[in-house]
């Protein structure tokens, strides 16, 4: 992007915030929360940083994609509803995050992340309100296809900012799909790719993207990601969830007071 320059300490700091940030997705999610303030306190306009965040961090989702791939099978039904639907939101997203304004965008940053820390410290219990739900059931019943109204209205929050779409997938399609939540993680393990990976491609021409950035971010991000995979058993989720949330909002109210 013209008119961004990222020296070599601002390129390491903002690689190291995708380390980690690549491990945090790893184990307890929330890794938008150190990458995206990473970018903006090395001089990154906060629009182009949102877009050089999700440029960055979209392959790691593949591989968790690719990890689930078989608690996918058997689902074409739902992946023929609401893949499109996924798509067609990251896209609507995207272009809303490019016509918003970097005036307006920065006042709703500190919203932002103040939202998606609230659901990542939520998230434990929306997955235990799913979990109780689908225990109360017989079995699997079909799909109700209005499930793709407020996974679209997901799918469009993802394509904005992104933050805590795991959390909004999850708790949308386990409150409508009936099916065990192994096989609904996947299903939105999968839906969030797809927004992001559309985001991603619709960002590539907009010329918001920092491309040194990008490129050291995405290094930095898988590796992250396969250590914190490596390591996810032996650490506390709940415990690196409470710092990440902390983080988030420590930066929020920063943004807010500025």
């Amino acid at each position: 992007m013209a008119g961004v320059e990222l020296g070599p300490l601002d390129l390491v700091l903002v690689g190291l915030a995708a380390l980690a940030g690549g491990a945090v997705n790893a184990v307890a999610g929330g890794g938008t929360l150190i990458t995206f303030p990473a970018l903006v306190a090395v001089g990154v306009p906060a629009v182009s940083a949102n877009v050089t965040n999700t440029v960055a961090l979209t392959p790691g989702y593949l591989g968790g994609t690719h990890a689930q791939r078989r608690d996918l099978e058997g689902q074409g039904r739902r992946l023929w509803l609401l893949v499109p639907v996924a798509v067609l939101g990251g896209l609507v997203g995207g272009a809303l995050l490019l016509a918003t304004g970097e005036e307006l965008f920065r006042e709703l940053v500190p919203l932002l992340i103040l939202g998606a820390s609230a659901l990542l410290w939520f998230q434990d219990r929306i997955r235990d309100r799913v979990v109780r739900r689908l225990s109360e059931r017989a079995g699997p019943d079909p799909t109700r296809g209005w499930v793709a109204v407020p996974a679209f209205a997901a799918s469009v929050y993802g394509g904005y900012f992104g933050a805590g779409l795991g959390v909004i997938l999850l708790a949308v399609l386990g409150l409508v799909i009936d099916d065990t939540l192994t096989r609904i993680n996947a299903l939105k393990q999968g839906l969030s790719f797809c927004v992001n990976v559309t985001a991603a491609v619709f960002f590539l021409s907009s010329g918001k993207v920092v491309w040194s950035a990008a490129l050291v971010m995405a290094i930095g991000a898988v590796v992250g990601g396969s250590v914190g995979g490596r390591l996810a058993g032996r650490m506390r989720p709940e415990l690196l969830r409470r710092i990440v949330v902390g983080i988030g909002v420590v930066v929020g109210v920063a943004y807010l007071v500025r």
